[in-house]
């Protein structure tokens, strides 16, 4: 039996990846348990739908087009702030969606690996976004960003990872760098429980003497002291309480999204190659030195072992750092213009101050 401590581990870093791409909506935003459905949306080749939020300059006037990618329980509505000037300046569109079964979008009952980029590739299509994109994946959005990667690299201009997470039973990592990583063992519990058990899991973690996650805001385990200034922000995790994780189809969806993330894939991303001609470097990856969700020792390998990755660590930086005040910007001059910055001084962001761009 599973213990309590294991499952309130278990919450804690469910709610960290949510999270890592998530800030609560403006004070006094209403959250209906059935919202109607309001987003503009595609009908993907399988009639599934797929909603979408258009961000930045016109497509048809921008330089740059990039598709975003939300994490564990987050939705199109993340945060991804940048300065406008910059986007001005730049002529940057976004596109953000929610991936199947997130906010507006229809669950995919035959959800994979590749099929989160195939969604990628028909929303670009029927959006005629061009033939070239950036793709920009947080957290768990980086299952869907390696995807792309493997199936549809012929469409990418550039890639960047923020904090991804790393599967521990990709078959190249080394058994001695993930043996002690009690991350691995929690995720080995939660996915034995989603696959051979999800009614059980159900019923654990919808149970009122568990404790609201917001007090993991402030456990040493999940964050550090940056984090926590960005979660005195925050209200919780919302898509992890009781209310709404008692909506079988939130529920569904963040046990899918999990297992798949964790499973056994049709590749490990540490064999593949360069995808990029001339033996280019358009992939990077953005890790917090401090982050206790994903070590940086993993990304440190990872990152050893594809030297056509380009890695940028933040000094004292935890797994929200796409929050930190100018984080963004360094994100989107290495992708688009190749410029290195000194990762010192992202400060976490305080909203109010700054241009909410997507």
């Amino acid at each position: 039996m599973v213990s309590r401590t294991a499952i309130v581990l278990l919450m804690g870093l469910f709610g960290v990846l949510f999270l890592a791409t998530q800030l609560p909506p403006p004070h006094g935003t209403a959250l209906p348990d059935d919202p109607p459905i309001t987003s503009p949306r595609i009908r993907l080749s399988d009639g599934r739908y797929l909603a979408y939020k258009e961000k930045g300059v016109p497509k048809n006037t921008s330089n740059y087009k990039i598709i975003i990618i939300h994490g564990f329980g987050s939705s199109k509505e993340m945060n991804f702030l940048a300065p406008q000037e910059l986007i001005d300046e730049l002529r940057i569109y976004f596109l953000l969606y929610d991936r199947a079964g997130y906010g507006e979008s229809d669950p995919n009952p035959r959800r994979s690996v590749k099929s989160e980029a195939l969604d990628i590739q028909e929303l670009a299509d029927k959006l005629l976004i061009g033939s070239k994109f950036y793709v920009i994946g947080v957290s768990m959005g980086s299952y869907s960003t390696w995807s792309c990667l493997k199936y549809i690299p012929n469409r990418l201009a550039g890639v960047a990872f923020v904090v991804p997470v790393v599967n521990y039973w990709w078959p190249s990592l080394p058994h001695n760098l993930i043996r002690e990583d009690y991350r691995k063992r929690l995720v080995r519990c939660a996915l034995l429980l989603a696959n051979c058990a999800p009614g059980l899991l159900y019923w654990w973690v919808t149970q009122k003497w568990l404790p609201s996650t917001s007090v993991m805001k402030t456990n040493p385990v999940f964050f550090n002291s940056r984090d926590v200034d960005v979660l005195k922000t925050a209200k919780g995790f919302p898509m992890l309480t009781p209310d709404k994780l008692r909506q079988k189809g939130v529920f569904d969806t963040l046990r899918d999204d999990f297992a798949v993330a964790y499973s056994n894939w049709e590749f490990d991303p540490l064999d593949m190659s360069n995808p990029f001609s001339g033996n280019q470097s358009y992939v990077h990856i953005w890790q917090g030195y401090e982050d206790k969700v994903v070590p940086f020792q993993l990304q440190r390998y990872v990152s050893s072992k594809l030297p056509w990755i380009r890695y940028h660590e933040v000094p004292d930086g935890g797994h929200l750092i796409v929050h930190y005040n100018g984080l963004c910007e360094a994100i989107l001059r290495a992708l688009l213009l190749g410029e290195e910055e000194e990762p010192l001084e992202y400060r976490p962001i305080i909203p109010k101050f700054v241009s909410q761009v997507c």
